[in-house]
């Protein structure tokens, strides 16, 4: 499938939190990548809460990620939206999928799909059991997309050429979960779509994800934005930072060197002098002197 390419007179971009706790070192290098990128392009800057699965997400936790990006000097474009209340507009996206034939009922329980011997870097590759053998949707069933193995191919700035065959290794991904819950791959593509965004800059852990992200595109007739992927920051350990990894949350007592930190760890040389400046003298520098290309792959 031929990828429809966005092409736009303004940057339109994005930073997406998950409210599953406070902002860390890993989310601050996303949100400054990102908000780095959009405004040394003079484009828009959004903010979107993925807050679609209600049992991961941490009370409060969306409105300190909001407050933590306001006391850093970042301003967003326009107004936050929250994937929570958006479940219309994904079913509308789903129905669409179903339309064309895409969409199919699974039964399959995590064990039975972990059992399965066919593996992939995100884990088992599902083996269509409930697209051979059709589900009673009686049952509580979640809904998967039938893929193919189409080469999916796209140009990332950063990380260059990716490639995935879906159907040999990812297999038909669910859309939506049995609890009634949206998947992040279909949400994400619809949201970004319905927001305009022409440049999607977010962590390398989500490199993976692209090509089905690009498949839902390709379904729908929705353009395909451009894609950066950053390093992701990791611990001693070589896991990435996160609520699971017993991340530190970002000290806002001492924002501005955690600002620099960031700076650094994305290949930017911010002067020695800067540590003694404020977060307004910060942006301003950073913004006219950043530069995708010294950013490392990894």
């Amino acid at each position: 499938m031929k990828n429809t390419q966005i092409s736009a007179s303004k940057y339109r971009g994005r930073f997406a939190p998950s409210p599953t706790g406070v902002l860390h070192f890993g989310s601050l290098v996303a949100a400054v990548g990102s908000y780095l990128d959009a405004k040394s392009n003079h484009g828009d800057w959004l903010v979107r809460i993925e807050d679609l699965d209600w049992q991961r997400e941490v009370p409060g936790a969306a409105s300190e990620i909001l407050r933590t990006l306001e006391r850093l000097g970042m301003e967003w474009d326009g107004d936050v939206i929250y994937q929570s209340q958006r479940s219309e507009t994904y079913q509308d996206a789903l129905d669409a999928l179903n339309r064309q034939g895409f969409i199919y009922p699974c039964v399959c329980s995590r064990k039975e799909i972990a059992d399965s011997n066919r593996m992939s870097v995100g884990g088992p590759i599902y083996a269509g059991t409930c697209l051979k053998n059709p589900a009673p949707i009686s049952r509580p069933h979640a809904l998967r997309i039938r893929t193919s193995n189409d080469r999916i191919e796209f140009n990332d700035i950063l990380q260059g050429s990716y490639s995935q065959k879906l159907k040999d290794e990812i297999g038909d991904f669910v859309l939506r979960r049995a609890d009634g819950i949206y998947a992040y791959q279909l949400a994400v593509v619809v949201d970004d779509a319905e927001q305009n965004i022409t440049h999607v800059v977010r962590g390398a852990d989500l490199l993976n994800s692209t090509p089905r992200q690009i498949f839902l595109q390709q379904l729908l007739g929705y353009p395909t934005p451009q894609y950066l992927h950053l390093p992701v920051v990791t611990n001693e350990k070589g896991e990435k930072l996160s609520k699971q990894t017993s991340a530190a949350p970002i000290d806002l007592s001492n924002a501005l060197m955690q600002l620099i930190s960031a700076l650094q760890f994305l290949g930017q040389n911010p002067s020695l002098e800067m540590s003694e400046g404020n977060i307004s003298s910060f942006w301003q520098w950073a913004r006219e002197h950043w530069q995708a290309d010294q950013i490392p792959h990894s």
